[in-house]
């Protein structure tokens, strides 16, 4: 299987998803983002990292880079987009996906592992993968996400709310919405489900030596589902 990832000035975890994605099996691209267009691609990744410095507001800047037309033609045609992080942030900006990711609730900068809980399974970020909650990395200013009310009756009617924060036991509560995030959420699809954008690094998480594993399950569940 084919990807490509996209490289903005300030990205940081182009190299990291590059890593994750050949490791299991991806032959991937990496693609600086002044190209025209994206190669050939069954996946195509927004990294995290801090696109131009979070200028303006954090995403706002790459969402109008020449690559990223390509990259819209690529989704809007039904091509698999995965947004990490700042990547989630360009693909609100773009209008890929609703809402936006604000400044986190207490003005701070958070790096820790958090747990998730799968809330939709049957699209191909999350079909096969046989656990319900994962333990995946988060390392943001700017991750709490928030939409108006008439975008998440919408979001929660198309049942677009990917994954959501929680305990190791799946409890989810204010204690455990390390952001702010509007009903805890840390990922969200497209009505289509072939976009997804999430705060979490799942490319953080698929070594033991990297403090876990379950990022593992995502990305042999992604090649699996692409086959």
């Amino acid at each position: 299987m084919r990807a490509a990832v996209t490289i903005f000035p300030g990205s940081n975890c182009d190299r990291d998803m590059d890593v994750a994605l050949r490791k299991f099996g991806f032959k991937n691209q990496m693609v600086w983002h002044d190209e025209d267009s994206v190669p050939k691609s069954d996946l195509i990744v927004l990294p995290g990292g801090f696109s131009y410095g979070d200028y303006l507001r954090c995403g706002s800047i790459a969402a109008k880079s020449k690559i990223i037309n390509s990259v819209i033609d690529f989704a809007k045609s039904g091509g698999l987009v995965l947004g990490i992080c700042n990547g989630f942030q360009i693909l609100t900006e773009t209008g890929l996906l609703p809402g936006v990711l604000q400044q986190n609730k207490f003005l701070n900068f958070i790096c820790k592992n958090v747990y998730v809980k799968i809330n939709d399974n049957k699209n191909k970020f999350f079909k096969n993968i046989k656990k319900n909650i994962l333990e995946l990395h988060i390392a943001n200013n700017e991750g709490n996400y928030y939409c108006s009310d008439d975008e998440l009756k919408s979001i929660e009617e198309n049942n677009q709310i990917a994954v959501t924060y929680c305990n190791k036991e799946g409890l989810e509560n204010e204690d455990h919405n390390p952001n702010g995030a509007i009903k805890n959420i840390a990922g969200i699809f497209n009505k289509e489900k072939n976009i997804l954008g999430m705060m979490p690094h799942p490319e953080r998480m698929i070594d033991s030596y990297l403090s876990g594993e379950d990022g593992s399950l995502f990305f042999k569940n992604l090649l699996e589902n692409l086959k």
